[in-house]
């Protein structure tokens, strides 16, 4: 179990993909994304196992959750410096999507 000082230790912010870009050096299917996460924290790559799921155009300008404050982490040779949140199981991704327009950096709570 995770406690509750814990969870309100991530930060959760809203971005918007800029960018989408095959991620051609890893295994699983992953793209680069470029993540306005607005003027406070600024753009980030993330990389994300969701190829399988979202054709680049899906992805353009949307919306997302994501979580801002984790170390960075190398996957095939590329730094990820955030997560993308999303539903479902490996067979089936959904990101997860703020249901109303909300600015980039917006926090999450």
């Amino acid at each position: 179990m995770v406690d509750i000082e814990t969870f309100f230790d991530l930060d959760i912010r809203v971005g918007r993909i800029t960018a989408v870009e095959d991620h051609e050096k890893a295994r699983k299917p992953m793209y680069k994304l470029t993540v306005d996460l607005g003027q406070e924290i600024g753009t980030r790559i993330i990389v994300a196992g969701i190829k399988a799921h979202y054709q680049k155009e899906e992805l353009m300008n949307k919306k997302i959750a994501c979580i801002v404050n984790l170390d960075p982490k190398v996957i095939a040779g590329l730094e990820s410096q955030g997560m993308l949140l999303a539903a479902g199981e490996d067979n089936r991704i959904a990101v997860l999507v703020p249901d109303k327009d909300m600015p980039e950096g917006s926090k999450i709570h």
